[in-house]
Parts: structure tokens; sequence; C-alpha cells
């Protein structure tokens, strides 16, 4: 029987990617295609006095020059009243200035050149004001949002007051920073739009099609089936691209000026304001415990930095709520509005900060209380989930705890911190939890199965590097009964049934239901085509005396006796057969249960007490996402969570300009990310343990869970080498000294 789920294929994407030739939204032209580039605000607030473009539009192929005087009328919704991840034209519609790099004018031109020349040649007058760059500089009048994404952020349980004053009682109290970071694709955003009549086309950087062409529909009044996106490869997103930005409209509304195609793609610099980034954020974390290291209460408090346009929120706290088993627990959240570009989710968006925050606390809570980190988390292991009640859906972190643990050699750990050297070099191990959810959208696919033996299964979904146009297929294969090189999986294009965004970890665990679904019904056309054959083993069958497997329909009990498809079809006189089915974000299944991954990373770090240099030279992860679909692209996706938490814990940070409120690091050689040569052996194991609740696989998302607890691991584990607690993001060597 073929089996291609659990196979550790290469990736069907991976021949055309490393020999270049496989086609990203950027590599895309059209006819009479014109090139669009952006001006950016010089000042980080205040006003637009006046656009000067009497230049620009005299420069040799400069075909227009876009400011608020002459955007066309779009169906665009007052600030604050917008999507909350879609970024606002303010500075285009009344001429405000809410932070550095906005958009004040796009010029179009014949050529880039022309049209970077164009751009350059515009002069803009402000009336500034003095802006707020930092969140104690921001409005003390901060917001306190309710809710993100439905998950109420303002929680409370148990008596958290008694607990806090219990007396005899280890608590810990500190607060923990990280920074802004940002996301650094290597394919930075581009849109390539163009009109034909009241249609409208675009290839977009994007991994949210659907979100985008509702967007598009909406602001140019046109029908939804009348705008056609298409992004066929994602060149990386990290986030930034999972949400709809205004240069989309901006590429969308010239061209339809112009009656021409025009393309636009930001600068990496543009990039840096231009496509969001990871807030940065203070938590604050108490922590009251027995003497037996149990916990009594925990609270977690979290201010982060929004833009004055977005309410953005990532809360942080979601973790503490759930993770461990304490009766009391309360988590708050508050937004600063600053003057900076509008945030955005990036890579374990909540978690990933969350988990630095509450993991270190435990670290400090272990340390008072005189225990083993593991032991302490092992004492406050939550067996149901402690902030609803609910079971969980498949919870296996113990035995995560325990694989670790095992593969890294933890029992040997010392308790005291400096305790371990190596030819001169502090040596450190620490240890953090990690989670994210089990997340499922709703979300459509097509299937169709033909005579000539080959198999397309579609859906608008996004391949953004992960592997994911590989375990589509290996599901489809295994779905229809075939060998995977029969099989291709198509997305990235509207016309496609609906697909999820690529974003939370949904992508595989949506899809996958979707993909059975419509196999399925496909096979039943097959089988009651079957049955309308004469001469064959079941004419005149009734679907249900019916099966297929292995690509073969054949009366239940007798499967020696079936046909192929390729032989019905063929019979039939047919070319092919195809059905759609779509998928619900919930079912009976879900409901009443907490679909939660876990996993437990351990960190071996080295310091030079001389220079203060520190270098992770071992790290072991043992992760739980359900069944693993692919081993090949499940652990690709560890390393680079894995990666990108060690580039959060001791590299990366966004430093703005305190007298512009520009990015000064804003390129690939100042904005400091791991390279192959900071990193020391990664080892990774996953359970491949079977959720029983999100889907019919049993698997859930890979993305984002290897990435939570990361920093944690590094900084609990840079304690114990050095007996320095650094709490503020990015550990830098200033800070251990």
């Amino acid at each position: 029987m073929n089996k291609a789920v659990g196979a550790a294929v290469d990736r069907v994407d991976g021949r055309a990617k490393v020999t270049g030739a496989a086609r990203f939204a950027g590599d895309f032209r059209q006819d009479r295609m014109a090139c669009a580039v952006i001006v950016p605000s010089a000042v980080a607030r205040g006003e637009i006095d006046a656009v000067q473009t009497a230049a620009a539009r005299k420069i040799p192929g400069v075909l227009l020059v876009l400011t608020r005087e002459n955007l066309p009328a779009l169906h665009l919704k007052p600030p604050g009243e917008e999507h909350p991840y879609t970024e606002a034209l303010t500075s285009l519609i009344d001429g405000k200035i809410s932070y550095a790099g906005q958009a004040v004018a796009l010029v179009v031109a014949e050529t880039l050149e022309q049209a970077q020349e164009g751009a350059a040649a515009v002069h803009v007058r402000y009336r500034e004001d003095t802006p707020a760059l930092q969140m104690n500089e921001a409005d003390p009048q901060a917001v306190f949002p309710k809710e993100s994404h439905g998950e109420k952020v303002q929680y409370v349980r148990g008596k958290m007051d008694e607990a806090l004053t219990m007396p005899g009682m280890i608590k810990v109290d500190a607060a923990y920073f990280n920074p802004v970071e940002t996301h650094n694709p290597m394919e930075p955003a581009v849109t390539l739009a163009w009109w034909d009549h009241d249609h409208l086309n675009v290839y977009d950087a994007t991994r949210w099609l659907v979100g985008t062409q509702a967007t598009l529909a909406d602001v140019f009044r046109v029908a939804k089936e009348n705008v056609h996106v298409m992004c066929p490869l994602v060149g990386g997103a990290f986030g930034s691209k999972a949400f709809r930005w205004s240069h989309t409209v901006l590429a969308a509304a010239a061209a339809r000026m112009l009656d021409r195609p025009v393309r636009l793609e930001l600068t990496r610099a543009q990039m840096f304001t231009w496509m969001g980034h990871r807030p940065e954020s203070r938590q604050k974390l108490t922590l009251v415990a027995g003497p037996d290291g149990r916990l009594i209460a925990m609270r977690h408090d979290t201010s982060s930095a929004t833009s004055p346009t977005h309410p953005f929120v990532a809360p942080s706290g979601v973790v503490s709520k759930m993770l461990y088993a304490a009766p009391a627990a309360q988590t708050t959240h508050k937004i600063l509005p600053v003057n900076r570009a509008t945030p955005t989710y990036m890579r374990a968006p909540a978690e990933a900060p969350g988990m630095f925050a509450l993991e270190c606390a435990m670290d400090e809570l272990a340390e008072a209380a005189r225990l083993d980190p593991l032991e302490l988390r092992l004492r406050n292991h939550a067996d149901i989930d402690p902030a609803t009640g609910r079971l969980w859906s498949s919870k296996n972190l113990k035995a995560c705890y325990e694989i670790g643990a095992e593969k890294f050699g933890w029992k040997q750990r010392p308790l005291a911190p400096r305790a371990m050297t190596d030819h001169g070099l502090l040596v450190g191990w620490g240890l953090a939890t990690a989670t994210y959810p089990g997340h499922r959208r709703g979300c459509a696919a097509a299937a169709r199965i033909t005579a000539n033996g080959k198999a397309r299964v579609q859906s608008s979904a996004h391949e953004i590097g992960n592997g994911a146009l590989t375990v589509l297929a290996q599901a489809a294969a295994d779905a229809i009964g075939w060998p995977l090189e029969r099989v291709t999986f198509e997305l990235g294009d509207t016309t496609f049934p609906e697909g999820p965004p690529a974003g939370g970890s949904v992508t595989t665990a949506s899809l996958c239901d979707a993909i059975d679904r419509a196999v399925r019904a496909a096979q039943t056309k097959l089988m009651e085509t079957a049955a309308t054959l004469p001469g064959t083993p079941f004419a005149g069958a009734k679907p249900e005396e019916l099966a297929t497997a292995e690509g073969k329909i054949f009366r239940r009990g007798h499967p020696a006796q079936g046909l192929s498809y390729e032989e019905i079809l063929r019979g039939a006189g047919m070319n092919f057969v195809e059905a759609e089915a779509e998928v619900e974000e919930t079912d009976l299944k879900t409901k009443g249960f907490t679909i939660q991954s876990f996993g437990a990373h351990f960190c071996e770090v080295k310091v030079d007490p001389a220079l203060a240099q520190a270098r992770v030279t071992r790290f072991v992860s043992a992760l739980d996402i359900g069944r693993v679909m692919n081993p090949k692209t499940a652990r690709s996706q560890a390393l680079g969570g894995i990666v990108m938490g060690l580039g959060m814990a001791l590299t990366e940070e966004t430093i703005y300009d305190p007298r512009t409120g520009r990015p000064v690091n804003d390129n690939f050689s100042d904005y400091k990310i791991p390279v192959n040569a900071d990193l020391g052996a990664i080892d990774v194991h996953f359970l491949d343990r079977i959720d029983p609740c999100i889907n019919t696989l049993g698997c859930r998302g890979a993305g984002e869970l290897p990435m939570t607890g990361v920093t944690a691991a590094v900084v609990n584990a840079l304690w114990h080498a050095t007996g320095r607690r650094v709490r503020d993001l990015p550990v830098t060597p200033d800070k251990l000294i």
C-alpha cells in the first residue's frame, strides 16, 4: 500500500528552487510594464505642508507622480477602522505623518531607474511635531485591549490578591524586555498589478491570497471574483507578508490611472518600515510558590508598543494562563502608541516573547527554591488546561522532557552556576518549555483524477518555503492511493478553492481534511460511474457496496476483482472526474478540547569570561507536533525556528535613530541574524504521536512551535554559565560583563 505521509521525501519544488527555475511573484512581467517607487516620509510625526512634484514630472520617462492631491477615489476606511493588520494610507488621505518611512508620494516611470530618479526629485515640506519614539515617551493613556483574535487578553482566575500576599511563600518578581525585531525574508515585498476593464490582476508576494483579494475588491469597489491574485511561491516572510499592506493598493491604483501594468517592489530599507515587525514589549512576571516549588499564583503583565494608526497587540501573557497548574493566574495587556510603523505578527508572535519571560521567571523560581529547573516544571505540569478546565486533545510534554533530557545528558548538570568549564570557557546548561496552539482554519480543496493516471489537487494556499507544497501532495497521494509522483498539488491562485492563510501554523492541519474530503468525493463519483459500466464485476452495484483502495474500485470483500480508476474512466469514455470539498474551522472532534503542541529545549553555551563572548555550542529539542507528515521538512522547520530563537536571544534588534525615528540598521549587513558560522550542533527529535482530534491525519502545524522557548533556554544557560541573570534582549557582551 502506498504511504507517502510520514516519508522523508524531498521537496517537490526543491529542484526548481535550487536551479533558479522557480518563479516568485517578482519574477513575472507584463507588456508595457511601468515601475513604481515609494517616496517615504523623512519625519516621524507631523503633517505634509506641500509636496512639490514639478521637477519629478519633468524627468524623462516619468509617467505619474501620485500624491494626496491626485489620489483617485478609493474606498478606504478611516484610520482605526480598517482591519487591524492592514496598514493605513493615512499620509495619502489627510497628509498626517505617524512614522518615518510612511508613504507621501508614489512615482511611476517607464523604468525603475527613472522612477528612482523621479522619487529623489520629489520635495516634501512638513509641519513637524515632536514624536514619541520610545514606550516611556508614549501617551500615558494606554489602550487595554479586550481580546486578540477572539482570545481574552485580560484574564484572571482564582484568588490572586490572597495568593500574592500569602506568608512563607517563595516569590519571583522580575521584568523582561524584548526590542523591536524585523522580519528579513530573502524576497522583498513586490506587487505587479494590471487591469482588464473592471478586472484586476495581481501578482503579489503574499501569504494571504484570499485576504488580499477581499481587500482589493473592497478598496476598488469591484466584485471579488473580478480580482485575480496570484503568488505561486513566497520567498520567506516570517509574518511580514501575512496581512495586507498599502503598496499593493498603490500599485493597483497607479495601474488603473495609467491603464497599464505597474510593478512596485520595496527596497530592503523599506521592509523595515513598511511590512511590520515584532513590537518591543516589557513583561513583568510575578510567581508565587510554596517551599516545594509548586505554583500558587502567576501574574503576567505585558506592555507593548503599537503605531498611532493601529491598536496592534501580541498577547504574550496567553502562555501563562495555560502552561502550568497554578490555581491563581492573571494576565494583563496594554499597548502604547509610538511613532513607528505598525507592528504585525512575527513567527510565534505572542508565544516567543511570552515564553522568553515566563520560562526565565520559572528558572529564577527554580533557583530560589533550590530545585533542578526540570524538576520544577514537572511538579507544575498541567494535566488539564488550567485556563478552561478542558482536556488536552493530546499532550506529551513529559515525554518531551524525558527524551530531551536523556539526549542532552541533563542529569549531569550541577545545580549551581559557574560550576562547569572547558579550557577556560564557562559552560552553562539551560532548558525551557515550548508550546504553541494547534490551529485549524476553514478551507477548501478540489481534486481531479484523470484517465491518464495522473491526479491534480488545488487550493489557494501558499508555499512560503516551509514545504507545504510537498506535504500537501503527500496527503493527496495517500488519499487517492497513488504514488506521490503521480500527484500534483497546485496552490497560489485565487481561482482555486479558498485556502487558509499561511500563518499560525494552520496550512497543513487545515488542508489535509479538505484534501481528503475532495478526494473521497471524486472517488464516490468514480464508484457511481463504475456501477453503470456493463460487463464489470460491480455493474449495477449500489455505492455502499463498493470500496476503493490503492487506486482501484472493487466490491467490498473482493479487492482482487477491482478495476483501476483509469480503466473505469476509459470504460465510461471520460477524461477525468473531479470534486470540491470544504471543512469548517471546528467540528465535533475539536470542540471541547484544547489543542496545543508542546516541546522541550535544552541548550549548552560556552562563554569567554575575559571577552564576555557567548556561543551556543549544543542544542537539543524534543517536539510533539502530532503526526509528522514529512520528517525532512519538519526538521527543516524546527532548525529554522531554533535558529530564529537564537537570533532573538543573542543578536536581533532593530535600532532607531532617536532624532528621526528611522531604523539605522535597515539592511542585511547591520541587522544581525545568525549564520552557519554562529551555530553549534542542533539535534531535533519528534515524538510523532497522532493527535486524535485536530484532523483526519492527526497532524498539527510545525512552523512556530520550535521557536517558542528557545530564547529562554539560551538565557537560562547563560545564567548557569556566568551567574548573571540578563533580562533584556538581545544578550550582547556588554550585558554579561
